[in-house]
């Protein structure tokens, strides 16, 4: 289940790199929607695969879609703004004919040579379980095609620093797409109890995604984080109890569901390495787990 690259990218979409854009450490590039959908209706057996990418995206979608973002779906009614990182698998699907916008792909070698020290996964945005898409007025619609405009001219420039200016367009479009979220989203408390309710997402989610039938969940349990804490495990269900009003064993279910939803979704493995993969030692105790949580066997979902 390896993720779609850049080179896939290109290769899937047939679109050209401009010229000198290799000249720069990390990747960057930026595309009207409509040009895309005229070379995808000349392939019309070439769908949006939904998968990980290997790149960031950044989409301003005109029209309406339904997008899907790990295990959710989401119906766009008429314009968003859209996040995408390559640890969610994701895809969006048009509803109509009238499809216009711009989206962007980069790596975050490309932005890390900005001067801002940005480190993209820090960044709220990105965060794991976030919602990063965003339905948006007439006016946040007329804002953000300004930016993805001055974009889509300044990449064809030939302005010897027009790099550095279009991170400066990748940032203001980042802070604007924050700036939609909740404030609690923006502004978490520094604790002591909310750096440890922090320091166990951090771990949980290190141990996703998961590539190869071969790779194992190691830490299952409440018990298990715990103790790779460094702190009793009721002290770690109470502060997450303050921190996000779940459980431990709760949030830990919850990112194992989702991540069991993505490989029998996205992959072709059996059910057996699916359950090995998420740490389930028979894989009854996995199917009893899902159909628990979904009231669907995980065969019955995949179909």
């Amino acid at each position: 289940m390896a993720a779609i690259t850049i080179a896939d990218f290109y290769k899937d979409t047939a679109a050209l790199l401009p010229e000198g854009i290799n000249k720069e450490i990390g990747h960057f590039n930026v595309f009207k929607i409509a040009d895309i959908n005229a070379i995808q209706r000349k392939r019309p057996n070439a769908p949006m695969p939904y998968n990980r990418r290997s790149y960031y995206k950044i989409s301003l979608i005109r029209g309406h879609n339904k997008a899907e973002y790990a295990d959710k779906v989401i119906d766009i009614d008429k314009q968003a703004l859209l996040f995408a990182t390559p640890k969610i698998p994701y895809n969006y699907v048009p509803q109509d004919g009238e499809q216009e916008g711009f989206f962007c792909i980069f790596t975050d070698e490309f932005l890390i040579q900005s001067k801002s020290g940005v480190v993209l996964d820090d960044l709220p945005i990105f965060q794991p379980g976030g919602y990063p898409i965003f339905q948006l007025g007439d006016e946040d619609l007329i804002e953000l095609d300004r930016i993805f405009a001055k974009m889509f001219k300044e990449i064809s420039s030939d302005y010897a620093f027009k790099y550095d200016l279009i991170r400066n367009y990748i940032l203001e479009l980042i802070h604007y797409g924050q700036k939609l979220q909740p404030a609690t989203a923006l502004y978490p408390s520094h604790t002591a109890s909310a750096r440890v309710s922090s320091l166990f997402i951090e771990l949980l989610e290190r141990q996703f995604p998961i590539e190869s039938p071969n790779q194992k969940v190691s830490l299952r349990t409440a018990k298990d984080y715990a103790d790779r804490l460094s702190v009793h495990v009721n002290h770690l269900n109470k502060v997450l109890k303050e921190n996000t009003g779940r459980t431990t064993t709760d949030i830990i279910t919850s990112r194992i569901l989702q991540e069991a939803k993505i490989l029998l979704k996205q992959t072709n493995w059996n059910v057996s390495e699916i359950a090995y993969c998420l740490g389930f030692e028979e894989v009854a105790h996995f199917s009893n787990f899902f159909r628990k949580q979904t009231e669907l066997t995980p065969l019955a979902f995949r179909s």
